[in-house]
């Protein structure tokens, strides 16, 4: 669900504030109206603070222009942008996926610069077509240099700054490889944030300012969030590792098709009251998928002589993938046909397993070395969904991209 408050939308992109960022517009307007009062007395207070409030509304203004930038050129790409947020660090576009080349991916992210330093130059020039001193030069004037310092903050290389992405794209055109370009860009990001925060330190032990502390803040924001670029990214490089075959489970029941329908309600039905998975197989082969939704339909009448064979859904009715089929796939068709479970075949054709979520959630857990219960397991296979904060459709549905076109 999109955090913060809906306020409209640009270009048909759903536009949303965040509520952090009532307190940076807040800051941001004090600070103004402080400084303008110092540097301007004979505008007066109310002017000032007029003045003040309407710079902070600007400055996001020109986040929102620098955010639509990425957003439009992502679009031009086919890419769908879910929504702009704006929030305490500026703004951020949420895209549907990863642009398909090195090159797309450098035209995104420098789309967002790109707009900030077009708009300086812009204002820079109305300034000298304004009075001098006047409230709207100094508005004017103010406005170009925050575009300025947004766009040359914003080309710092590393996650999640645009000089980040423009860094992953470079690197994934020399290497070949997207990953590495994440990483790098990545793990560039985790050097800055944790030197922000330590000259931040540094300084205010020298100076005892408060203000220095907020290069501490930026500091952690771009350490988090490079930090969550770099574990994503391990993520689905191990999703494109795993085949079917690495998540599929024998957690299934194979029984004889010849057998009447009383005898399956009697024999499977009756002694258990937890979800079974069966399939029916004759002469030393598959069948099919026996569906107990199937059987409650059939009139109680016809049980004693109907055998499995009337019910029975054949192997290519329904849902299957092969054993080397990539996992990424696998659960991308489960997501796309809203299915439970996915049916896992070998080379011959009989069925080899079944992939479930939990099954899933427990071959990712293995790889990552996370711990995960076989109770969690169990309450996932149970309800169908993955947990929450655990968006492995999404990546899985990224991490395919990177997959092979087969020919």
């Amino acid at each position: 669900m999109q955090a913060g408050w809906r306020i409209g939308s640009i270009f048909g992109i759903p536009l949303y504030i965040d509520p952090s960022w009532l307190i940076i517009l807040a800051i941001f307007t004090f600070a103004n109206g402080q400084d303008l009062q110092v540097g301007y007395p004979q505008w007066g207070p109310l002017m000032a603070w007029g003045i003040g409030f309407l710079m902070a509304i600007l400055l996001f203004g020109s986040v929102l222009l620098h955010e639509l930038g990425h957003s439009l050129v992502a679009r031009s790409q086919g890419i769908k942008v879910s929504s702009i947020t704006l929030f305490l660090f500026g703004g951020i576009a949420s895209i549907d996926r990863e642009s398909k080349t090195p090159g797309l991916a450098f035209q995104v992210a420098i789309a967002g610069p790109a707009v900030s330093i077009t708009l300086f130059a812009l204002l820079a020039v109305l300034t000298y077509l304004l009075p001098p001193s006047g409230p709207a030069e100094v508005l004017v004037a103010d406005l170009a240099s925050i575009n300025l310092v947004l766009a040359l903050f914003n080309l710092i290389p590393g996650l999640p700054l645009d000089g980040g992405q423009i860094l992953k794209a470079a690197v994934w055109k020399i290497k070949g490889d997207r990953f590495q370009g994440i990483h790098w860009a990545a793990r560039t990001g985790q050097v800055l944030g944790w030197s922000a925060i330590i000259l931040s330190a540094i300084a205010f032990l020298n100076t005892r300012d408060p203000g220095t502390l907020w290069i501490a803040l930026l500091g952690w924001f771009v350490l988090r969030n490079a930090s969550a670029y770099d574990q994503i990214t391990n993520v689905q490089e191990i999703l494109l590792q795993l085949t079917a075959a690495d998540a599929m489970t024998s957690e299934f029941r194979v029984i004889d098709a010849d057998m009447t329908l009383r005898l399956f309600a009697d024999n499977y039905l009756l002694e258990t009251t937890q979800p079974q998975v069966y399939f029916a197989a004759s002469d030393g082969r598959y069948r099919g998928l026996v569906s107990v939704e199937d059987f409650r339909s059939v009139e109680r009448s016809r049980w004693e002589t109907d055998t499995l064979h009337t019910i029975v859904k054949p192997l290519n009715a329904i849902d299957t993938v092969a054993e080397k089929t990539p996992l990424v796939e696998a659960i991308n068709r489960m997501e796309t046909d809203k299915l439970l479970r996915i049916t896992v075949l070998s080379p011959a054709g009989a069925v080899a397993g079944i992939i479930d979520r939990g099954d899933i959630v427990r071959v990712m857990a293995e790889k990552l070395n996370v711990k995960i219960s076989a109770a969690q397991i169990k309450r996932i296979k149970e309800e169908g969904s993955y947990p929450p904060g655990l968006p492995i459709p999404g990546l899985a549905e990224a991490a395919v991209e990177s997959l092979p076109k087969q020919e």
